[in-house]
């Protein structure tokens, strides 16, 4: 019976199909440009940059220009490149324009099709971000696409990680910048951490475009991005905790392979205790006293360690170091790391190195770094399934892009085995017809112990003839996928999401002739490049012809996404091709959703063995499984970004505060007013309203002006014997505290004055910034206990953030105060600019797994942020200066010893600003 509403999608078309309509009478009308357009001089052509620039600022709109402007991408890309945008990507650049998601099948153009959307966007010159994965992929797509922009005048810059701050400054300068979502984030925060506005390398957040979008946005979207400084180690802690793991038995812990849980039993924690209390790791009587917290933590970590983290599935050993596998794309996520102690739990149980936790000193999420761009777009092959993600958390509408030709690819139904040795029989017939019958195969597997399995099955099986993808060999990855579409070619791979390289039947003509004829020059050139041109089509032809790339997948993913991404990479532009999963009641998708009642229906049903399953129902009920699991995991980013948004409130009011900072000339005003509402909180902490000066606590004012004023004032004369009120109290300290700031300020000078308020004011806050986001991670980590007591988790977070934010406040109000109140005027070297010893930091990208637990990814070095109050002075040689006055010593650098003969460090002793 066909449905209501299937009868309305045949007569009026989908809701997609109905958008993509809208797109048609703009298409035409490029279209209708062309001739005129094709006629134009390369001068001409580039000129119509300027023309677009001048017809802005006389009030046209980019929606106005739109129309000419891609008409003038697609003439200069036909010119640049060879490639003339098909239609379909016209549409792609229009969705990209409007701030829309642009789902476009695997092979169909992504990376032209937004050449059109940049261009526009950049004639303001406000600046276009386009955001890749990988830092291969934003050069290579910088220089490549970079050819139409200088064609047409504008410039084109890239991030990669190597690049210091003037290289990177330049690179945002230009009118589109390619870079790394990484990158752009760990700048983001690299740029709230200068002391200065022309230290900041980005200059606002206009347009960007994210490339595999779902990647970006989705998968990582649980990710905080952090730059952390090292703490104190911890190494014989875990060692000593990871010894006692292998002595556990399996009735002490719960295992909950469906949420990816551990936990110990009542059984277990006893027996705990007491192996604790043997090795001297328990302090008094219980595991679960508040002394003990540290130790519980990392008894949990161990635990999580041995029993939920395989090895050579969610992490490998690589160089004596754990290496973290991205779930998603099967790479080896190199220098990157779980956080919380994690890490070092598997660093224990592995015997390799262990390196020291870190402490966060700045951090966002993607998420809400992508909300900050005035518009953004993304694109990709998949993103259909994952759209009410996108517009609940993105504000971003998903429009699916017809493809150029119509596809040809046969999805076929799943086969389902009872057991995983008669699935990879069935796996290993049909890798041998299709090898038998020239077809290329791609096999896809979710891990890299399972892609070794079967390839040593295939060896077995006596075929050698086959190439493996996975972390192991990320470097050859490009090139394997190139060839991957070769007649009879068998290719193994973990994941094939985000790989940026298409598999073109017959193989990737570019890359081989690229590696083939190096080398060669001239005639022999020639005459190389003829034979594989020659070759090439031959293989074409036969790949074709034994019916396109064959996609085998060897199981089920817990995305749709994941498995839609390979099942697409065959079928490009209108080729044929197969796709088909094979699955068993033994694989972990299938067992943890209930498999054992139905392998014992299918034993009652009489499935012999090598038998298998093939009916569209299994496969509608294993897509409601994945979505289950998808919905699950959207409730979990959703959740953590609820949490994240609350420091993302008071992160973007530090931030702002910074920067006005940096601005400002003149901040004497600021410190002026903290300086009035540290003496206004004195009297009101210590003289109660409407109290006899008897009840005045006269000690703790007393104290409390010398620690934040450094005055010494006769509080208990005014008090008890002049009988002056609270507020002649607080005019009197506001009267004598501004004087002797005053009296600095005249010492010191404008200019002087002005560069030591900012310096104590930026210090002083990145300071208390840390320790707060130190405070807020330990608020997070126990906040979720609340809701036994029936209250809300996320009210008792923001509550409590919202008081530690004003607490950093207040701190911040008294430190800054007190400093002023007390800072002298230094000598030091003028080519000496650091300022008090800081830590290293290092850029982390943070990510949770499954379970919960955040994973650390080390970027890198963030550098040194070196601050320096700095008064230049003329250097004496050491036999000029006397010890006793040091009006002789001149310039002293704050690492030289102090001339006072203490033997200590200058910057310790008569160059300390205390």
């Amino acid at each position: 019976m066909v449905s209501f509403g299937g009868i309305a999608r045949k007569l009026f078309g989908s809701e997609n199909e109905r958008q993509v309509k809208k797109y048609r009478p703009r298409v035409d009308e490029i279209n209708a440009l062309e001739p005129e357009i094709e006629a134009l001089s390369d001068e001409a052509l580039k000129a119509k940059t300027d023309e677009f620039r001048a017809a802005l600022e006389a009030g046209q709109t980019l929606d106005d220009l739109l129309v000419p402007a891609f008409a003038v991408v697609r003439e200069a890309s036909r010119r640049t490149l060879g490639m003339r945008p098909f239609d379909v990507q016209l549409i792609g650049g229009m969705i990209l324009h409007e701030g829309k998601i642009a789902e476009m099948r695997t092979g169909e153009g992504k990376t032209l099709m937004s050449t059109l959307a940049c261009y526009l966007n950049a004639l303001p010159a406000n600046g276009v971000h386009v955001v890749t994965v990988n830092d291969y992929l934003a050069k290579r797509d910088s220089e490549w696409m970079g050819q139409i922009y200088s064609f047409l005048g504008l410039t084109t810059g890239v991030i990669v990680h190597e690049l210091d701050d003037d290289e990177r400054q330049a690179a945002y300068d230009c009118d589109i910048t390619y870079a790394t979502n990484n990158e752009l984030g760990f700048d983001y925060l690299r740029d709230n951490m200068k002391l200065d506005v022309e230290q900041m390398v980005q200059r606002g957040h206009n347009f960007a475009i994210v490339d595999e979008v779902d990647s970006i946005l989705i998968d990582e979207a649980r990710t905080p991005l952090i730059i952390s400084g090292p703490v104190d180690d911890k190494s014989d802690l875990y060692v000593a905790v990871d010894q006692l793991i292998p002595l556990i038995a399996p009735e002490d812990y719960k295992l909950d392979e469906k949420q990816r849980t551990v936990t110990f039993t009542e059984e277990g924690n006893e027996k705990l205790e007491t192996m604790l209390e043997e090795a001297g790791l328990l302090k008094g009587g219980s595991l679960y006293d508040v002394e003990n917290v540290s130790v519980v933590h990392h008894i949990n970590n161990a635990l999580k360690a041995h029993k939920l983290f395989a090895r050579d599935k969610d992490y490998m050993v690589v160089n004596n170091e754990v290496v973290i596998i991205d779930e998603f794309t099967g790479r080896a996520m190199q220098g990157r790391r779980y956080s919380d102690g994690q890490h070092q739990a598997l660093e224990a149980k592995e015997g390799v190195q262990i390196q020291p936790e870190n402490q966060t000193l700045a951090s966002i999420t993607f998420q809400n770094y992508f909300r900050m761009y005035d518009k953004l777009s993304g694109m990709t092959g998949t993103a259909m399934t994952e759209a009410a993600e996108f517009g609940d958390i993105y504000k971003l509408d998903v429009v699916d892009v017809p493809t150029n030709k119509p596809v040809a690819r046969i999805d076929e139904d799943d086969e389902v085995y009872r057991t995983v040795e008669e699935k990879y029989r069935a796996i290993i017939n049909l890798i041998k017809d299709c090898r038998e019958r020239r077809q290329p195969i791609l096999v896809g597997t979710t891990s890299i112990e399972k892609s070794e399995f079967l390839g040593e099955k295939l060896r077995e099986a006596g075929i050698n003839d086959f190439q493996i993808l996975n972390a192991r060999y990320h470097e050859q990855e490009a090139y394997i996928v190139s060839q991957a579409g070769v007649p009879g070619a068998i290719t193994i791979a973990t994941n094939m999401a985000g790989r940026g390289t298409d598999i073109q039947l017959g193989g990737n003509l570019d890359m081989r002739l690229e590696r083939d004829l190096e080398g060669l020059k001239g005639k022999a050139l020639e005459k190389k490049r003829e034979e594989i041109i020659a070759e090439h089509a031959k293989m074409k032809e036969e790949a074709i012809a034994a019916g396109g790339l064959y996609v085998l997948a060897t199981e089920r993913h817990e995305s749709r996404r994941i498995d839609n991404q390979l099942r697409g990479r065959s079928g490009r532009q209108g080729d044929p091709g197969n796709s088909k999963f094979f699955l068993s009641l033994q694989d972990d998708l299938m067992r943890i959703f209930g498999s054992d009642r139905m392998d014992g229906m299918l034993t009652k049903l009489g499935l012999k063995e090598d038998e298998a399953i093939v009916h569209p129902w299994i496969n509608k009920a294993l897509e409601k499984a994945q979505s289950k699991v998808e919905a699950r995991n959207f409730d979990i980013r959703k959740n953590l970004l609820k949490y994240d948004d609350v420091m993302n409130d008071q992160r973007k009011v530090i931030f702002e505060q910074r920067i006005e900072m940096m601005q400002s000339e003149d901040l004497s005003s600021y410190i002026d007013d903290m300086r009035s509402e540290v003496v206004q909180g004195l009297v009101a902490q210590t003289i109660p309203e409407k109290a006899y000066a008897e009840e005045w606590k006269l000690d703790e004012l007393k104290a409390g002006v010398e620690q934040y004023l450094n005055l010494d004032l006769p509080v208990h004369e005014w008090a008890l014997e002049e009988g002056i009120d609270e507020n002649d109290v607080t005019e009197r300290l506001m009267e004598a505290a501004d004087k002797a700031a005053v009296e600095r300020r005249e010492r010191f000078g404008p200019d002087v004055t002005s560069y030591v308020e900012k310096s104590i004011l930026l210090q002083t806050l990145d300071h208390l910034w840390r320790e707060h986001l130190e405070s807020l991670d330990h608020l997070r980590s126990v906040v979720g206990l609340r809701g036994y007591g029936q209250r809300d988790p996320l009210n008792e977070y923001k509550q409590e953030s919202f008081a530690l934010f004003e607490t950093m406040l207040a701190s911040m109000r008294q430190a800054v105060t007190a400093q002023m109140m007390r800072v002298e005027l230094v000598q030091q070297a003028a080519d000496d600019d650091s300022f008090g010893d800081l830590p290293d930091m290092e850029e982390m990208h943070f990510d949770y797994d499954e379970d919960g637990d955040m994973i650390e990814y080390e970027d890198g070095q963030a550098g040194d942020y070196g601050r320096a109050i700095v008064t230049p002075q003329r250097a004496q040689a050491q036999e000029e200066r006397d010890p006793q006055n040091p009006e002789t010593w001149g310039k002293v650098g704050r690492n030289e010893p102090c001339p006072c003969d203490s033997g200590k460090k200058y910057k310790h002793c008569h160059g300390a600003l205390v």
